[in-house]
C-alpha cells in the first residue's frame, strides 16, 4: 500500500524549502518562524477535505500504535532487568 501524503506533510516541505529550514520553526499547523505562509504567493489552506482529514488520523492513528509498541518494549526490557 503506498503511504499517502498528507497536506500537513506538503505544507512542512515547501516551507522547508524556503525560510524555515533556518529558523527549525516547524509545529502540526503550519509555520511559526513569519514567513507568511506556503506556497506560491503566500497562500495557505486553511481547510482539509473529508478524505484529507481521514488519511491525517489514520497516519496519526499509526504513529500513536508505534509508539505504544515502542513503550511495551520498552516496559518488557526493564522487567528483564528485574
Amino acid at each position: 500500500m503506498d503511504k499517502e501524503i498528507s497536506v500537513t506533510e506538503i505544507a512542512k516541505k515547501e516551507c522547508e524549502s524556503m525560510c524555515c529550514q533556518e529558523h527549525g520553526a516547524h509545529h502540526r499547523h503550519g509555520c511559526e518562524c513569519g514567513c507568511g505562509g506556503h506556497g506560491a504567493g503566500g497562500f495557505r489552506r486553511r481547510f482539509a477535505t473529508k478524505a484529507e482529514r481521514i488519511a491525517e488520523l489514520k497516519e496519526y492513528l499509526g504513529a500513536l500504535k508505534a509508539e505504544a509498541k515502542g513503550v511495551e518494549e520498552q516496559i518488557a526490557e526493564l522487567e528483564k532487568e528485574q
